[in-house]
């Protein structure tokens, strides 16, 4: 699942669930089994275009549809603040 939004600088990021592609066992399986909706965050990664920094943030299942482009922005500017 991807989703793309783009900031008052006119970044866009491209967030998608970290567990895509790792494959059917060990972690990963446990990361996709928690995206059917047992209310665990799962990890998603947004990667901007230009010269910022990745970010990794936990999110709750359904994030890619339920959660709101100024929300998923929020959550990328709290991110990028983390130490």
């Amino acid at each position: 699942m991807q989703r793309e939004v783009t900031d008052a600088d006119n970044t866009k990021w491209t967030c998608v669930q970290a567990y895509a592609g790792l494959g059917a066992e060990g972690p990963a399986a446990a990361i996709a089994e928690r995206a059917n909706g047992d209310g665990t965050p799962l990890p998603v990664v947004c990667t901007p275009s230009g010269g910022a920094q990745s970010v990794r943030l936990s999110l709750a299942a359904g994030w890619h549809e339920a959660m709101s482009d100024e929300a998923l922005l929020d959550a990328i500017a709290t991110g990028r603040d983390a130490p």
